[in-house]
């Protein structure tokens, strides 16, 4: 029986984040990042195979998970904000090894040299494919989301969780039932009229009306110091938001890197190739 989670809550910021973590306490510590609409559960194969030489701490961001929802929207200087928080109260001093998948990969990366003092190693599963967006999208981007606030989306919610985990098998044909079954038993909670919701604010879903510019994360980028390994999914939908060439640009930011593929995975590494994407991990901190 593989070992559970133990649940932490710790205020970082006014937020009541929650924290999830795997291991012993004596055991070097690895900072485990979700991405965009995920939690920290879903982590639980992953970071199982990092034991015992690892512990694994993984927050859910706010408005995911069992964190706090903050009442005036999500920008993204939050997460830096939070996870700056969240390294100074588990680790004040000396250096951290971050491992952050999707949207978490952005957050680590930026970091990263934002703080690069703080970064020993940095993992990024499947991340970094955030595609420029010119300045010609402002003017209907800022427009929707206004229109947004006036009419928030609605929250989804399923007759059962395996209802929600079709869903799932849909978004992700790889995965069996029960691993489908198993994600949505993280991702969703039973309301009081039975129905399952999803532990993420639906307000995530808004129109973002601030550009995302990756001139402005290629320089950020460019002050990493950390040795950085990329794992990406072969089959990994978010490959074609990007040509390949602004790609190889993005990595070439990073000055210490290495770069490997799982061919037969999608962008959810962590739940599609727990165990191969553990190991590549373990052989990656183990250089350090």
């Amino acid at each position: 029986m593989s070992p559970e989670s133990r649940s932490e809550f710790v205020d970082l910021r006014g937020l009541r984040h929650h924290i999830r973590r795997w291991g012993s306490p004596d055991a070097p510590v690895l900072f485990l990042l979700h991405g965009w609409l995920d939690v920290s559960a879903t982590f639980h194969d992953l970071a199982v195979a990092l034991l015992p030489d690892w512990q694994v701490l993984a927050p859910d961001w706010r408005g995911f998970g069992l964190s706090q929802w903050p009442q005036d929207g999500y920008w993204f200087a939050d997460y830096l904000g939070d996870l700056e928080a969240l390294l100074d109260h588990y680790a004040p001093s000396g250096t951290v090894r971050l491992i952050g998948h999707s949207l978490g990969a952005q957050i680590a990366s930026i970091y990263a040299g934002l703080r690069p003092q703080r970064i020993d190693r940095l993992a990024l599963l499947d991340g970094l494919f955030q595609p420029d967006q010119p300045p010609a999208m402002a003017v209907r981007r800022q427009r929707q989301w206004l229109d947004e606030l006036r009419d928030p989306p609605r929250d989804s919610h399923y007759a059962s969780y395996e209802q929600l985990a079709e869903r799932i098998r849909r978004l992700h044909t790889r995965l069996t039932p029960e691993r489908a079954l198993f994600v949505a038993r993280a991702w969703g909670y039973e309301r009081d009229d039975g129905q399952i919701g999803l532990r993420a604010d639906p307000r995530h879903r808004r129109a973002f009306p601030v550009l995302y510019r990756a001139a402005e994360s290629r320089q950020v980028w460019s002050e990493v110091t950390a040795p950085t390994l990329f794992i990406d999914g072969g089959l990994s939908e978010l490959r074609r938001l990007i040509s390949a060439e602004e790609r190889a640009e993005r990595l070439a930011c990073f000055r210490h890197r290495q770069q490997t593929v799982i061919e037969e995975c999608g962008h959810m590494l962590h739940f599609e190739q727990p165990l191969q994407t553990a190991a590549l991990l373990r052989r990656f901190f183990a250089e350090g």
